[in-house]
């Protein structure tokens, strides 16, 4: 992290203390993460966020007194400048397709390595989409089987895609991190960035999901 990059705040709702607690003590070891509070259900996650001003949420979906769906959608309404990112341990269409109508940025389970949560919590806060890449695969799949005519209808792009970018979109699809895509395609994280950029650009989307959905419907990948 750069002098001039401050650390992620970041609030931690989940029914569980002793999970809560055992993720708090891994992300402040994190130099880029500042965990600044806790919740135990979606009313206090809430209030938490009106009070601490996080940047990011991690919020827990099955929860008691308000679910982590709810809280995400008045979160939505009420602190439009923070992100949430859904961690659970359940991935079914359902929650999936719920967290993110709700407003979620992202949505993650509870396997996730700590590095890759700690990059997802960094993009979060950039507004970037971040995504398990069961999930991901979920949402392309759920587009596949649209009926034709419900399928947005698209102009033909007017830059084409280079086949790096195409390499980089597809991997998108997937739920890749920029990191992960790097490796994979044996370039500079930087470099991936910004094809990523480039990408979004041409696809004349806003970010990472809207990507995989764009390039699915033009049989991209």
């Amino acid at each position: 992290m750069s002098a001039s990059e401050s650390a992620v705040r970041v609030l931690i709702v989940d029914d569980q203390a002793l999970f809560r607690e055992a993720l708090a003590t891994l992300l402040e070891v994190q130099p880029e993460i500042e965990v600044v509070g806790e919740a135990g259900n979606g009313e206090e996650a809430v209030r938490r966020c009106a009070e601490l001003r996080p940047d990011v949420v991690l919020m827990d979906l099955r929860m008691p007194v308000l679910d982590g769906i709810a809280a995400t959608d008045r979160l939505r309404v009420e602190q439009p400048g923070v992100r949430v990112l859904a961690l659970t341990t359940f991935d079914d269409d359902a929650d999936v397709f719920a967290a993110l109508r709700a407003g979620a940025v992202g949505y993650l389970l509870k396997d996730v390595s700590s590095a890759r949560l700690v990059e997802a919590l960094v993009a979060a806060r950039r507004g970037e989409s971040v995504l398990q890449p069961s999930v991901a695969a979920k949402l392309v799949a759920r587009v596949a089987r649209l009926p034709q005519e419900d399928v947005p209808v698209r102009q033909p792009m007017a830059v084409p895609l280079s086949e790096r970018e195409l390499d980089v979109v597809r991997l998108l699809a997937e739920g890749r991190s920029n990191r992960e895509i790097a490796g994979s395609l044996f370039l500079a994280e930087g470099t991936v960035k910004n094809l990523v950029t480039s990408v979004l650009s041409k696809l004349q989307v806003r970010d990472r999901t809207q990507a995989a959905l764009r390039a699915r419907e033009l049989g991209l990948c």
